[in-house]
């Protein structure tokens, strides 16, 4: 095997790796908030834990990864994948659970602050298809994790943690030895400072906002405190304003309004994703007791497939135009998804309309960043990337939770107010929404007649916040046919290469 096909492969692995470990986690959560009797909120947090403090570590490490090596960085993802794995497996509290979940995350950030500059640097001129290709790695891991953690069946939870070591093994096998490339920004002699003016004080501010967020998620949920408005404030404009004084550059319009996009983006595959299982397990519950994780394979499995046929699509229809027809796809996926019930049949078949859609969203948004921003090598791509994860983490996954608390809260106390005081706890408050979650332990207490009531309100809950989810990727769809439009205005959509003149986007 030539060593740039060794390092693609080794690289497509890596990220197989990190979604390994994100959908047994996403398996286990159920488990974990009745052996921890954790309420959604909590369970929302630690998803998020998986997945914002990735936007940490890839983002700084972009800023200093020409520095110190892609080797390095990688060597940083193996060790993190390792010990979160070893403090997870050991975990006795919210707490532990916790910081094993966002050692985790960390390792992720550093394995694509990698493995995206580097593949867009071996294919130059077939950004799009190879990063598809490489993100074909993410669903790829997604359902051999989840059939494996399908196949131990009963086994004690800790095991199926330590799963994803697996092909994080293989990865660092496969890459010792490799000769990572000169990103294509640094052997085209572009400055640190022009790869800075891509970025922008508009992207700082946005990147800057919610990494505060995703601060104040750390803070509560080891700490249990929160940040407060001017810490979260000073986190945000601090580092904004001596970007803007100093770089003076408010940064490519269209990267940072893809960025605002990402968050929407991200929300809609990973923040679904996160929560899919639980939401539809008990729906399914009729079919099989797996069939909330088959559902998420089954579209997981779709995405691996289409992924790697990314590239004769957008050779037809351009980037732009498969992120707009996704969108719409997904759109109508999630609301056909929300109204299903619990007939298998319909609930498969809007699934698929849903994989289908979600499938390139994300490594096509990483190719159009590469294709229409080249100067801003390995810290554009690494910030949309993080912007994804840190939105989704911070704000779309734990968001969710606190929907689901406080409409189940809403629902039960509108069918039946007695049964609601017998199992709701004290009032709290998040992302402006106020409920009292419902106890986890006292309905398991409950006879089997009002158990069964609760479980059916919440089952009808679950399904429904698909619906919530739905407005997202139809936004979506509206900024990328605008954008289509724009380009049109320039002659089309077309391939930047660094040394030609870009279009003023």
């Amino acid at each position: 095997m030539q060593k740039d096909t060794r390092l693609f492969v080794a690289s497509v692995i890596s990220v197989a790796t990190t979604s390994f470990g994100f959908i047994v986690r996403a398996f286990l959560v159920s488990e974990w908030g009745v052996e921890f009797n954790l309420t959604d909120t909590q369970i929302g947090a630690l998803q998020g834990a998986g997945l914002f403090p990735f936007a940490l570590s890839i983002i700084l490490f972009s800023l200093v990864i020409d520095k110190i090596g892609y080797g390095r960085a990688m060597g940083f993802a193996w060790v993190g994948h390792v010990v979160s794995a070893v403090i997870t497996m050991t975990a006795t509290s919210y707490t532990q659970l916790y910081v094993g979940t966002l050692l985790f995350a960390l390792a992720n950030g550093a394995v694509e602050a990698v493995v995206n500059p580097v593949t867009a640097t071996l294919y130059p001129k077939s950004k799009t298809h190879h990063l598809n290709i490489l993100h074909a790695g993410w669903p790829g891991g997604l359902v051999l994790g989840g059939v494996l953690a399908i196949a131990l069946g009963g086994i004690d939870w800790q095991w199926k943690i330590g799963l994803f070591l697996l092909p994080a093994l293989i990865y660092g096998a496969l890459m010792l030895g490799c000769k990572f490339p000169v990103q294509e920004r640094v052997a085209a002699g572009v400055s640190y400072r022009d790869m800075l003016k891509e970025f922008g004080w508009a992207g700082c501010l946005i990147v800057s906002y919610f990494a505060a967020l995703a601060i104040n998620e750390v803070a509560l949920g080891i700490f249990h405190t929160s940040l407060g408005t001017a810490a979260t404030w000073a986190i945000t404009l601090v580092p904004t304003v001596v970007f803007a004084l100093t770089i003076r550059s408010f940064g490519r319009p269209v990267f940072v309004l893809l960025l605002l996009v990402m968050v929407l983006l991200a929300t809609t595959e990973l923040g679904t994703d996160s929560w899919v299982v639980a939401l539809m397990t008990p729906v399914l519950a009729n079919i099989s007791v797996n069939a909330g994780s088959w559902l998420l394979i089954y579209t997981s499995a779709i995405m691996f497939v289409l992924r790697f046929f990314a590239g004769p699509i957008v050779h037809r229809i351009s980037p732009l135009g498969l992120l707009a027809g996704g969108a719409i796809l997904a759109t109508g996926g999630l609301f056909w998804l929300s109204h299903a019930g619990a007939v298998g049949t319909t609930i498969f078949l809007a699934a698929t309309l849903y994989g289908i859609g979600k499938s390139f969203f994300w490594p096509t948004t990483l190719g159009v960043v590469s294709e229409q921003f080249p100067k801003g090598g390995a810290l554009t791509l690494s910030a949309m990337g993080g912007m994804g994860m840190i939105a989704v983490g911070a704000l779309g996954g734990p968001m969710l939770g606190v929907i689901q608390d406080k409409y189940f809260d809403q629902a039960l106390a509108a069918q039946n107010p007695a049964l609601h005081a017998s199992v709701a706890g004290e009032p709290q408050s998040k992302n402006g929404l106020s409920y009292r979650p419902l106890d986890k332990q006292k309905i398991a207490a409950l006879p089997e007649a009002q158990r069964a009531e609760v479980e059916q309100v919440r089952n009808t809950n679950n399904q429904a916040t698909l619906s919530k989810m739905a407005v997202l990727p139809a936004i979506m769809a509206v900024c990328y046919i605008g954008l289509i439009l724009f380009y049109r205005t320039k002659g089309g959509y077309k391939a930047v290469e660094i040394g030609t003149p870009a279009a003023k986007a």
